[in-house]
């Protein structure tokens, strides 16, 4: 019998080894998996190199990791804003390392290891600073920038219902990168506020298959959330 439910968050991400990269779903705070990201601290995994759209939030979530001092590297569109005080300390202080990618291009290539692709090209980026050192090419008349996939060890994301295939839902905007990262990690690890029975998702409305998910954990009281 297949079931990819385990009984808690400690043990939802235990594996995760030190010098891991991990991509964390989410969209500022939407959709971002919290209490996995919690649970990854208790856990106290080092060095890791995080992929996500933004650097962290406040004090809280991906930039609760941050303080911890657990990555060494991320990999983001968006890493400054009003409250990313802990990205900005620990960048100007030498501490963490930081590769920029247009939010398109970052969405491309996780879509691209998923894929199962070797590299894509993409006109983003072309002619800046973020090109250069790159292979680009003229298709077409149109300029492009050879980019590669980005792959994860491991994927932490957060769906509003599961079962125990692995099969997921989620919650309008708060979906966002939770599908592709789901595609392109060796171990993705879905956290939901409902454990639903077989059959109980309508398989037309199941956006992330079980394939993709290996382990399933709830998070009691996540599917009355307004923000799933």
């Amino acid at each position: 019998m297949i079931d990819k439910t385990v009984s808690s968050l400690e043990e939802a991400v235990a594996g995760i080894f030190d010098g891991a990269t991990v991509m964390i779903g989410g969209f500022g705070i939407a959709g971002q998996p919290a209490e996995l990201i919690d649970a990854l601290i208790a856990h106290g995994a080092r060095d890791l190199t995080i992929v996500n759209n933004n650097a962290g939030n406040g004090e809280i979530g991906l930039a609760a990791l941050l303080r911890a001092r657990r990555v060494k590297k991320i990999i983001c569109s968006f890493p400054r804003q009003a409250d990313s005080q802990v990205f900005d300390a620990l960048y100007h202080a030498g501490e963490i390392e930081l590769e920029l990618v247009p939010q398109g291009n970052l969405a491309a290539r996780i879509q691209a290891a998923g894929a199962g692709l070797g590299a894509i090209y993409t006109p983003t980026g072309y002619g800046t600073l973020l090109a250069e050192g790159k292979e680009t090419r003229e298709i077409d008349g149109r300029h492009y920038v050879l980019e590669y996939p980005i792959r994860a060890d491991f994927a932490l994301i957060k769906a509003f219902r599961g079962d125990r295939w692995g099969n997921l839902v989620y919650r309008k905007a708060a979906r966002n990168f939770g599908p592709i990262m789901a595609t392109a990690a060796t171990v993705t690890i879905a956290q939901v506020g409902e454990v639903v029975p077989l059959g109980a998702l309508d398989p037309e409305s199941i956006v992330t298959p079980g394939i993709f998910v290996q382990r399933v954990v709830a998070v009691p009281g996540l599917a009355q959330a307004r923000v799933a």
